[in-house]
């Protein structure tokens, strides 16, 4: 038995030229590094457009996070993109963290407002001095041009003469898209007047948080083009591969009860065939969205790569099998510092409040 979110089982396949991405977590402890380094080898070898990695609250895995997209642009050919969250931080504090983040080679960001820091509510006052994601678009950009304000190049003939160039290098920063509403939301106009601000301020892309029918996420993209949002939004997709871990998405996220599949991870008694349902569901749901005309599509990974690679593989959206090395640098080409050029409170792909201003 496979659940099924809006859709017939003559769905196209993905082209395999599809673009993908995946969010990871840092990991806790020596062993969970270990194994997560197996896991971004792996993920890296089907050929991501950008692996992200979520960055906990209050800064609280800042060194953690910093290591793994460390680990990404050393030893693979990926983009890594740095999850920023700015609640509680003052304009120094978060100009130093992206510079420290860009140093690092780090050029793709996902910038978040964040959750209020432990034992604090939305009415206390916490959020220090940038009130919200778009403000932290802004001063990544900020930082950026004050870093490298302008390049010098040779001019050709003349061996002396430099040219000035003044284009800043090329920085992504993705934001936050809610499809369903914000938990704190007044109403549908108000998820795409955010957006909208969020692009004002610079953002170029947008990521989702998740959802289980197609259809939700087609009709928000619908009403954000009519609105005169233009850059690309990514469906994030999670495979729910057991009725505890459906249960916490809900709590957290604020989504509502997918009745089909939730059934159906009752029923199944095994967690094998839990998995696969959860693979099947994810697969339908991506192949709809492509179909509809999704620029790609984000997978959140729980820090495991055989289940979004089985919904990739599944989908058709993953070229033919290559050696994971195919994706790792060669050795001889690694440096061992980038050239300058914990998880999270919330589960990885769950956004909850920490982003809607």
């Amino acid at each position: 038995m496979t659940a099924s979110p809006d859709t017939a089982p003559t769905d196209p396949a993905c082209p395999e030229n599809t673009p993908f991405s995946f969010e990871l977590y840092p990991p806790k402890t020596d062993a969970a590094a270990t194994a997560l380094h197996t896991t971004i080898d792996a993920l890296a070898a089907a050929g991501p457009d950008f692996i992200s990695v979520t960055y906990g609250a209050s800064g609280s895995s800042r060194v953690s996070s910093l290591d793994v997209l460390r680990y990404i642009r050393r030893t693979t050919r990926v983009d890594p993109m740095a999850h920023l969250t700015c609640v509680g931080s003052s304009h120094a504090e978060a100009s130093s963290l992206i510079r420290e983040f860009l140093d690092a080679g780090v050029r793709s960001f996902l910038a978040l407002r964040g959750d209020p820091p432990e034992g604090l509510t939305e009415n206390d006052a916490f959020l220090g001095d940038l009130h919200s994601a778009g403000e932290l678009v802004q001063l990544i950009h900020r930082v950026q041009a004050e870093r490298v304000p302008y390049q010098e190049t040779p001019i050709p003939g003349l061996p002396r003469a430099r040219a000035v160039k003044t284009e800043r290098e090329h920085v992504r920063i993705a934001v936050a898209a809610f499809p369903n509403g914000h938990p704190r939301s007044r109403s549908t106009a108000q998820d795409i007047d955010t957006l909208l601000a969020k692009q004002a301020a610079g953002a170029n892309l947008a990521i989702t948080q998740l959802f289980f029918h197609a259809d939700h996420y087609l009709s928000f993209i619908e009403r954000a083009r009519e609105a005169g949002v233009e850059f690309p939004i990514l469906p994030g997709i999670m495979p729910v591969t057991s009725p505890g871990r459906l249960r916490r998405i809900l709590e957290l996220s604020g989504e509502e009860l997918p009745a089909e599949l939730s059934i159906q991870l009752e029923v199944e008694p095994t967690p094998e065939g839990q998995r696969e349902i959860g693979i099947e569901h994810a697969t339908t749901l991506a192949k709809k969205l492509i179909a509809g005309g999704a620029p790609g599509l984000h997978l959140y990974a729980f820090n495991q790569h055989e289940t979004v690679l089985a919904v990739l593989d599944r989908a058709g959206a993953l070229a033919p099998a290559q050696p994971v090395v195919s994706a790792r640098i060669p050795p001889s080409t690694r440096s061992a510092t980038p050239p300058s050029t914990s998880p999270t409170s919330t589960p990885a792909g769950i956004y909850s409040t920490k982003d809607y201003n």
